[in-house]
């Protein structure tokens, strides 16, 4: 008797259940369950609203805003403590994070006034352009055009091609 490996994604409809041939992927790749759901960026990625260059500026976006930590702490750092001569060479946190608030500064000052608000809101804050261009008092459906705009000019000072 066969068994079936039944896998459950998620998906923003909402859970899919599908089935796996014995837990492998076909062709020899390996799968991931991913909630495309989890963040504005990558849903609007997986429906094809943004292509990949657009779509690997934001996460380059959002990856300096959290290196940087620029959002409050509202918690303890629990960090690893740097002890000199363990052998740790090249930068120190506190290098890396200086290093990502300039890199950070940058992509927004290059994206241009105005622009930095649908950035900062839908790539690092995580709201879903509904929610931001509601907030920015913009007309509806007029966000996603301008995040575009904004991660174009983003992708440019990354050099992402």
């Amino acid at each position: 008797m066969r068994q079936e490996l039944v896998t459950r994604e998620l998906t923003s409809e909402g859970p899919v259940r599908g089935r796996n041939d014995g837990g492998r992927a076909p062709s020899g790749r390996s799968t991931v369950t991913v909630n495309i759901a989890e963040s504005p960026l990558s849903w609007l990625h997986a429906h094809g609203h943004l292509d990949n260059r657009l779509f690997d500026a934001g996460e380059r976006l959002r990856a300096d805003y959290e290196r940087a930590q620029i959002a409050a702490s509202i918690t303890m750092r629990w960090g690893a403590v740097r002890i000199p001569g363990t052998g740790d060479s090249g930068l120190n946190a506190n290098e890396r994070q200086i290093a990502a608030r300039a890199r950070f500064g940058g992509a927004i000052q290059a994206a241009g006034r105005g622009l930095e608000n649908i950035l900062w809101r839908v790539v690092c804050a995580g709201e879903s352009l509904p929610v931001a261009e509601k907030a920015l008092e913009w007309p509806a459906r007029s966000g996603k055009l301008v995040l575009k705009l904004a991660l174009d000019r983003v992708a440019d000072f990354y050099r992402i091609s």
